[in-house]
């Protein structure tokens, strides 16, 4: 975005859907079994009804298998539109507390998405091309989520580009501080042989120590993978998206703090892009 601040609060305003405690009852309700397969499932409806290829492809960083056990199975019990259904429940519920400034911010937001090349970026795409919802609420949430994948879209670009699959994506993040979860290994599906390999393999790059421990270069390369992802997210906005988002700035912010406030729970640590 137009700032790591702008990201931030996007993310933060995003992410909750997959943190709320009733995550796992509401998309169960729409047929689905356990957390895991709600959260596959919910965040790759935009895109129809994904086999694990593509949904593995789009979010980057899980481990195969786990990927595997949810779909396509998850399209044998429900649908793309009963699950975001669900999706949207959970965002209204949780934007509650901040439901003014969310209505008097959708059609500020909403223009934005007019001024982004979606080439290159699918699960972004699929989401900024779902119908717009008349509810003001999930029609904000839908143009911040759209956003959300954006930044992560061009974020498994540069990853990839720097020849980082999803292990050892996890493993540097970990390592650097970037990581959600304080067992980012087991959250993300991968064999404690597969991790080893991983840190192998950023060790000959120079990026960790033999133990896993992030060396300076590791972390200056870490954090160059964030300005690189900055500069792919600039030169995809024309000049009205980027000055639109200026203006928003200052009020998403404000909004994101509100809500981290009311929900401090489910608010992101750390921005990342949250693949």
């Amino acid at each position: 975005m137009t700032s790591r601040a702008m990201w931030n609060a996007i993310e933060t305003l995003h992410a909750g859907v997959y943190f709320a405690p009733d995550s796992k009852a509401r998309y169960e309700a729409a047929g689905l079994k356990g957390y895991w397969m709600g959260y596959f499932a919910s965040r790759s409806a935009a895109l129809g009804r994904p086999g694990p290829a593509l949904v593995l492809a789009t979010f980057h960083s899980f481990a195969p298998r786990m990927v595997a056990r949810a779909v396509p199975d998850a399209w044998h019990l429900s649908d793309p539109e009963s699950v975001l259904e669900a999706r949207y429940s959970l965002a209204r519920d949780l934007l509650a507390p901040v439901a003014d400034a969310a209505t008097s911010l959708a059609p500020r937001v909403r223009p934005v998405l007019d001024g982004v090349d979606w080439a290159g970026k699918p699960l972004a795409a699929a989401h900024a091309d779902l119908p717009r919802s008349e509810d003001p609420l999930i029609d904000f949430w839908q143009s911040v989520t759209a956003l959300r994948e954006y930044r992560g879209d061009c974020h498994v670009a540069v990853l990839t580009a720097a020849g980082l699959g999803g292990a050892a994506a996890n493993v540097l993040a970990a390592a650097t501080g970037w990581g959600w979860f304080a067992d980012q290994r087991t959250m993300r599906g991968w064999t404690e042989d597969e991790w080893a390999a991983a840190i192998s393999d950023l060790a000959t790059r120079g990026w960790l120590s033999a133990d896993g421990t992030a060396t300076e270069t590791g972390r200056a390369a870490r954090n160059q993978l964030e300005d690189a992802t900055d500069r792919v997210v600039a030169a995809g906005l024309d000049r009205e998206a980027t000055s639109r988002l200026v203006t928003l700035e200052a009020d998403l912010v404000a909004m994101a703090d509100a809500w981290a406030e009311a929900h401090p729970a489910l608010a992101p640590s750390r921005a990342s892009h949250g693949h």
